[in-house]
């Protein structure tokens, strides 16, 4: 039957070749692919992760060519400026270097000049004072020869009472004991003890509301022993080191002031003498402060005068000791040199200054 012959034909046929178009698209999800396959996916893979990564160091290359040339310029840029920087302080430093030898040279010619100049002046100065001397000492030589020669005139026979009754009025302004005053002698003892009574009164118990012309500021003992040395020592005529300011050396000043007006009262003429209006103006306000003044005593009637020349204050001063008065002459220390004609007088102070010029001019002060 052709039943049984079936499958034995279908066994002995030949089986042909199944090729990937004939397969099920079912047995492909069950079958992975080959190993060829594979190697060949990745091979691709690999040369596209190559080429990237060519590009990539493409890329580097060119950015650090270009940095690389932002360096070199940036480089040279900072080279240029440090070069010229340096250059500049150079000459900077060269040109400093030149003023500072100038300066060495000015300033040691300046010690040169001082040196040369301070011995010259000293030597004229010397000169000045020895001539003076021998001027004085002739003057007063043809005084004594005058006065010997003079005939004397015989006393009137008027009562000494009737020739005496239109003094009184300027008999009081007249102190006691010698016109001139000459603190450190035996003859004035009263009017020392008055004079430390004095300054002891405005050292412990100083009265700042005090009368017109009583000093009214603290006194310390070195202005104390200033004062006594002035007096005591050098007699009422003499030079005192300055005290640094202007304000303690008229302190000083209102305190001999102070004690002459006690001792003379009105007949006391203060003339000040400084060489610009602005120092006379420290003076004016020092004094109105320190002895409660007013502008009515700046004024040659009322007690105190100011001047800028020494000439003006010698022709004041010989006109004062015409009228009976008593001229007391004060120096400030801006005052370099002092005017010889105001060292007849019997009462002066002079305030010799710190600087060097001050070793030269102590001389003058010793000298009479």
């Amino acid at each position: 039957m052709n039943l049984d012959e079936t499958p034995n034909q279908e066994q002995n046929e030949p089986s042909k070749p199944v090729s990937e178009a004939d397969e099920n698209p079912v047995s492909e999800e069950l079958f992975p692919p080959t190993q060829a396959e594979t190697d060949l996916q990745t091979v691709t893979g690999l040369k596209e992760q190559i080429q990237q990564l060519r590009k990539e160091i493409a890329d580097l290359q060119a950015a650090k060519a270009k940095m690389q040339q932002e360096q070199t310029a940036l480089t040279e840029t900072m080279g240029n400026l440090v070069t010229e920087a340096l250059t500049q302080l150079e000459q900077r430093r060269q040109a400093l270097q030149i003023e500072v030898e100038k300066l060495e040279r000015r300033r040691e010619r300046i010690q040169q000049e001082m040196r040369t100049s301070f011995a010259g002046v000293s030597q004229d100065l010397a000169i000045r004072v020895q001539g003076f001397k021998d001027y004085l000492v002739g003057s007063l030589q043809d005084l004594v020869s005058s006065a010997e020669q003079l005939e004397l005139i015989p006393e009137s026979p008027e009562p000494p009472k009737e020739r005496e009754r239109p003094l009184p009025p300027e008999a009081d302004l007249e102190p006691e004991g010698s016109p001139t005053p000459q603190f450190g002698q035996q003859g004035f003892q009263e009017e020392s003890q008055q004079i430390r009574r004095l300054l002891d009164q405005y050292r412990t118990l100083p009265d700042y509301y005090g009368p017109p012309w009583q000093l009214r500021r603290t006194f310390e003992p070195i202005h104390a022993k200033r004062v006594s040395t002035w007096f005591f020592t050098q007699g009422g005529r003499g030079a005192l080191r300055t005290m640094g300011s202007r304000l303690q050396n008229i302190l000083i000043a209102s305190a001999i002031i102070s004690v002459l007006r006690t001792l003379y009262d009105r007949r006391v003429r203060t003339l000040i003498l400084a060489n610009t209006p602005e120092r006379l103006g420290e003076w004016r306000r020092g004094l109105q402060d320190c002895l409660g003044l007013d502008r009515r005593d700046f004024s040659p009637e009322r007690g105190v005068t100011l001047f800028e020349d020494a000439n003006i204050v010698a022709l004041k001063a010989d006109r004062l000791v015409q009228d009976g008065k008593l001229p007391f002459i004060v120096v400030d220390d801006s005052e370099e040199k002092i005017n010889l004609s105001l060292l007849q007088y019997p009462l002066w102070l002079a305030f010799a200054p710190e600087p060097q010029s001050q070793q030269q001019q102590q001389p003058i002060y010793r000298e009479f």
